[in-house]
């Protein structure tokens, strides 16, 4: 394994050790907000410790990144192979245009969370967020999965404002008692049923292993699945003769 001292190293720097090493394992000190950590990267695991900057992991095509505390905004930027696991909360947009891999974040996320995620064939993007995320989850989402289990929101609906906006792909299961009140029409809400909690089970238990918590517990709790209303959502855009 490789140790690096990150402390007042100039981003591209660091970059271009990480890149060039020869070391698979690689875990990083004292990490002050240096951008764009393991982009493009692949075959390789790297330990944070402190808190990495923006766009840790863009592009990122089969690294492990494990984060041990928060991390900035853009997170997993146009992902498409690897995983990020964060031991904290993240701020805005992660998992932007992502397009395979998957981000386990143990707390909350910021707003646009899974932006305009997409799909292709065995390219199945999975988003998983501990507590909450803010406004605008899953806007335009394309495909993939995005889980919200709002573990300490008391059964309160764990996302912001707008969730699903333009949503024509992929689901989102929120873990919660009541849905949003202000869900947009291209989007159908209804009770998970088994077949939709078979489906999570095995992404949730990688969470929960993840993080040490106890998956039994979250999967007792009530989950809405959010999928897009194929009735042409997009209806308003159109110019009727």
């Amino acid at each position: 394994m490789k140790h690096i001292d990150v402390h007042g190293m100039y981003f591209k720097d660091l970059n271009q050790i990480i890149r060039l090493s020869k070391d698979q394992h690689i875990e990083l000190k004292d990490v002050e907000g240096q951008r764009y950590i393991g982009c493009g990267l692949s075959g390789k695991v790297i330990d944070i410790y402190g808190t990495p900057g923006n766009a840790l992991g863009a592009c990122l095509d089969g690294t492990q990144i494990i984060v041990h505390n928060n991390a900035q905004d853009a997170t997993g930027d146009t992902m498409n192979d690897g995983a990020i696991i964060i031991h904290g909360s993240c701020g805005d947009a992660a998992g932007y245009s992502m397009r395979g891999g998957k981000i386990f974040i143990r707390d909350s996320a910021g707003y646009r969370t899974g932006i305009h995620m997409k799909a292709y064939q065995e390219k199945q993007p999975l988003l998983v967020i501990g507590d909450r995320a803010g406004s605008f989850l899953g806007e335009y989402q394309a495909g993939g999965t995005i889980i919200v289990l709002g573990l300490h929101q008391d059964g309160k609906p764990p996302v912001g404002y707008f969730c699903g906006t333009g949503m024509h792909g992929g689901k989102i299961f929120l873990r919660c008692d009541n849905l949003p009140r202000d869900l947009p029409e291209q989007v159908v809400a209804q009770t998970a049923m088994e077949e939709d909690l078979k489906e999570i089970s095995a992404p949730i238990e990688e969470f929960c292993k993840a993080f040490s918590l106890d998956k039994d517990a979250v999967m007792q709790q009530h989950f809405f699945v959010l999928t897009p209303n194929t009735s042409n959502p997009y209806k308003q855009l159109y110019t009727y003769v």
